[in-house]
């Protein structure tokens, strides 16, 4: 059983900076593409980023682009998805998810393992 667990959400203002943290127990997490997803209140989870499993290829999606990175240490089985300039729209919860490939993926089909979630509030 893989288990994914996120941390690091919580209430920052506009502008501020937080870094979300994704563990994941199991070989899974060495041969597998991580992504980040987010789920505002009344709308559907959306792809946010996307590493793959030696971090040499990243995708973010258009409206996070140039303010978060991702990140992984395959050593320490953890993913990381810092945040900077964030903005009220931003608010969501987090959710960390490992792909089915090695690769970067954006679908929410394409991934297997979930996590509970994490809550990002955004005050303006």
């Amino acid at each position: 059983q893989v288990q994914v667990v996120e941390s690091g959400g919580g209430l920052v203002q506009t502008g501020g900076s937080l870094r979300l943290s994704c563990s994941a127990s199991g070989r899974t997490f060495y041969n597998s593409a991580m992504g980040w997803f987010r789920q505002a209140p009344g709308k559907e989870r959306e792809f946010v980023a996307s590493i793959s499993w030696n971090g040499g290829t990243t995708l973010y999606a258009d409206s996070v682009k140039g303010r978060f990175i991702i990140s992984r240490d395959n050593a320490k089985n953890t993913m990381y998805l810092q945040m900077s300039s964030l903005k009220p729209e931003d608010t969501a919860v987090y959710y960390c998810a490992t792909a089915k490939s090695p690769w970067v993926a954006t679908m929410k089909e394409e991934y297997t393992y979930w996590g509970q979630g994490t809550q990002v509030t955004v005050s303006s």
